[in-house]
């Protein structure tokens, strides 16, 4: 059997392996360095617990597309691997420690507009507060259309953008992974980052009660007082009783 030559790793330019251990370390000395670094810490082995976290990453096991780079992600994120991430509108920077400390970037498009207006007017009614909507209490139908498919506020995979430092060709490598998921785990301390992220104001899917009795027509009708216009039956007027007449002195 013919043996082939061996090839270092240095002429692909691949770094050597660094164990998980050594890669936690590195992390843990990177934020440090860093000072004001936003590390993606998580509170046992779960990567999110409430509902938006646990609805972005199961948003990301949908596709296709990134079942076989997604459990690399996983473990990386879990290791304590994400030294930064922070969420911004439109985009999310991230530090990644590897084999080296690797800068990653993720853009994510905006909502479409009309996607967006179908959310709240699919959702008009059913949310009543903004401390309702952060938390994730509301109805089940309100939690399914939020997270709908294609449809809902979830990005799609043509609608997000990846770049990595690291040599790996792949659309997305293994860091990215780790970041979507660290992305996950920061809704899940604070949800409101999605809209951020989605540029969208979460005060539009907040309808208060009774605001379906203050359209402009309903409004311009109880205005006028015109209660027959309202109600499409004749109601009588009733008759003003004239003022009696100041009685006047004899003489005057």
């Amino acid at each position: 059997m013919p043996r082939y030559p061996r090839v270092e790793d240095d002429d692909y330019d691949w770094p050597q392996y660094v164990s998980v251990g050594e890669r936690r370390r590195k992390a843990e000395r990177e934020a440090a360095r860093l000072g004001e670094a936003s590390p993606v810490v998580l509170k046992g082995s779960r990567i999110a617990n409430t509902f938006w976290g646990k609805a972005w990453c199961e948003n990301l096991e949908r596709y296709s597309d990134y079942a076989n780079r997604l459990p690399r992600g996983r473990t990386y994120v879990r290791s304590g691997c994400v030294v930064d991430l922070k969420i911004r509108s439109g985009t999310v920077k991230a530090l990644v420690s590897g084999s080296r400390v690797y800068d990653v970037e993720v853009k994510v498009s905006p909502i479409p507009n009309l996607r967006w207006k179908a959310v709240c007017q699919d959702c008009a009614g059913a949310i009543d507060s903004l401390v309702e909507l952060l938390e994730g209490r509301f109805s089940k139908p309100t939690m399914e259309r939020l997270c709908q498919e294609k449809t809902g506020m979830f990005p799609l995979p043509t609608e997000m953008k990846f770049s990595c430092s690291c040599p790996d060709s792949a659309r997305m490598c293994k860091h990215i992974a780790a970041v979507l998921y660290g992305i996950g785990a920061r809704l899940d301390e604070k949800p409101q980052l999605l809209f951020t992220l989605r540029n969208v104001d979460q005060q539009d899917l907040i309808t208060k009660a009774g605001s379906r009795l203050t359209k402009p027509k309903t409004a311009r009708l109880l205005e006028t007082d015109s209660l027959s216009e309202l109600f499409g039956i004749d109601i009588a007027e009733p008759k003003r009783r004239r003022k009696p007449r100041p009685a006047t002195r004899k003489g005057s």
